[in-house]
């Protein structure tokens, strides 16, 4: 239709300024428009997009195709395929296939295991460099990556995240010295948003050389972690009567015990479910809730041990064994949009935060129940969680970075326009990627905002969060991923 409509523009052009009935003024005023309409359409003819930014905005341009895009991703693996194959040690070593696939463990450590690191609270404690030289990191590697806004797990020398590529799900897994694609499980699974995009949302989860993995559509895979090979599958949105979401499944799989908790949004106790870690038996359900976009964590809260997760109406404590509701405070959002992570700023405390408007609140967890401690709307995390370091807040409210004291709620400065980005904390400093593909190193300082270094390490809309592992900084967005080195040593 888009060519058709293309050369129509272009035929009454020619047909405008070759009648020399027309005066030359009528000429410029009645071609100009059609000229500027004809020239947007050819761009759209050749493939160019508007994508919205954070706040729903059209803002970024791309003239990125999802079949070029996958083309290039099959060249560049194409590539290394023709090349000797560089195999991991952790892969080498790698134990040989058993019987049972389930009790297979890989012996090797996980140095950012889960979605914002171990305890999903977007801290590192690795050390980084805190100065870097010309004011930016050292590139290791960079290749072409398929669609959606998961982030990177890492565990031995393998690097796992999740993509959309043509019509199907690929997790993949990628050695961390090279980028080389070491293992790929791919399925058909396409999720397709106007607004968000393509691809999973969802950041997988490595436990005990597993790697558990939740797609935008649902699809649930347990993988081992080595070899890629599937221990056990199913839709959790089948499974349990629910329907997706606006911008879909998008809660990383938690590990508890013996059990992996998802939020599929069922109703009559299929909101929140658990299954058994290896086999994949239903364990416990709870609630009926409409699910969010935020994922569970495990704290201990008022002595406690429970997992905490915001649904579309509300926060929630469960019982970590059983699931059963220890305690809940109504958060409802425009458009029941709840994505950023509850953060645990104290034995008995826990931050909750939302965007459209909404604000934050800092709940006091007891055993009977929740108290608001404050309530305001100067930090509006959308889908992009704070950190909490030494009594403050480092997050976004809506696109401008800002500083808040946990104990008042009162912003300390706000500054920094790093549009919808992201953030994580090491070292006593802050590692920001911006919405626009930006890297930057922020001192965590409540006294003000002191930007240390800033480039650009990737082009385009960047929503997916950084990791930080064996002295790597690990960035991608939905068409490009690359390593930096950020050890200090």
């Amino acid at each position: 239709m888009l060519p058709w409509i293309v050369a129509a523009f272009a035929g009454l052009l020619v047909f405008l300024i070759v009648r020399r009935d027309v005066a030359l003024w009528r000429k410029i005023l009645f071609a100009g428009p059609f000229a500027l309409v004809f020239a947007v359409a050819l761009l759209f003819a050749v493939g160019m997009r508007m994508e919205m930014e954070g706040g729903g905005i059209p803002k970024f341009v791309t003239f990125q195709n999802p079949e070029k895009q996958a083309a290039q991703i099959e060249a560049d693996r194409a590539r290394e395929a023709a090349t000797a194959p560089v195999v991991p040690e952790a892969v080498k070593e790698a134990p040989a296939p058993v019987a049972e696939p389930t009790v297979v463990q890989a012996a090797m450590t996980a140095a950012w295991p889960d979605f914002r690191g171990a305890a999903r609270d977007g801290i590192s404690t690795e050390k980084i460099l805190t100065e870097w030289p010309g004011g930016k990191l050292q590139e290791l590697w960079r290749k072409p990556v398929g669609g959606g806004w998961a982030s990177f797990v890492v565990a031995g020398k393998l690097a796992y995240t999740i993509e959309q590529r043509r019509q199907q799900e690929v997790v993949a897994a990628y050695d961390v010295a090279t980028g080389r694609e070491v293992w790929a499980h791919k399925y058909a699974a396409d999720f397709q948003e106007s607004m968000g995009g393509p691809g999973p949302r969802a950041t997988p989860t490595w436990h005990e050389g597993k790697l558990y993995t939740l797609g935008a559509t649902g699809e649930m895979f347990v993988l081992d972690a080595l070899t890629g090979k599937v221990i056990w599958h199913k839709n959790i949105l089948e499974d349990n009567g629910a329907e997706n979401i606006t911008w879909a499944m998008s809660a990383s799989p938690l590990i508890v015990d013996d059990t992996v908790v998802v939020q599929p949004g069922g109703a009559s106790n299929k909101s929140i479910v658990a299954y058994n870690k290896n086999t994949g038996a239903r364990v416990w359900g709870s609630l009926g809730d409409r699910t969010s976009y935020a994922s569970p964590m495990l704290a201990t809260l008022a002595g406690k041990r429970q997992i905490i997760t915001i649904t579309a109406l509300r926060a929630v404590g469960l019982e970590a064994a059983t699931g059963k509701l220890l305690w809940e405070y109504p958060w409802t959002t425009e458009y029941d949009i709840n994505s950023a992570q509850p953060i645990v700023t104290g034995p008995n405390q826990v931050l909750i935060s939302s965007g459209y408007g909404h604000g934050a609140a800092m709940l006091e967890i007891s055993a009977g129940g929740a108290k608001k401690l404050w309530e305001n709307k100067k930090l509006k995390n959308k889908f992009n969680s704070s950190v909490f370091l030494n009594g403050y807040i480092y997050g976004f409210d809506e696109s401008i970075f800002t500083c808040i004291d946990a104990k008042t709620g009162e912003p300390t400065w706000k500054a920094g326009r790093y549009g919808y980005g992201q953030v994580l904390a090491a070292s006593g400093h802050l590692v920001i990627t911006g919405e626009q593909g930006e890297v930057v190193l922020l001192k965590a300082d409540p006294a003000g905002h002191k930007e240390v270094a800033k480039f650009q390490a990737l082009e385009g809309r960047t929503w997916n969060i950084p990791a930080i592992a064996d002295g790597r900084l690990f960035v991608r967005n939905g068409t490009e991923m690359v390593a930096y080195k950020i050890s200090a040593q």
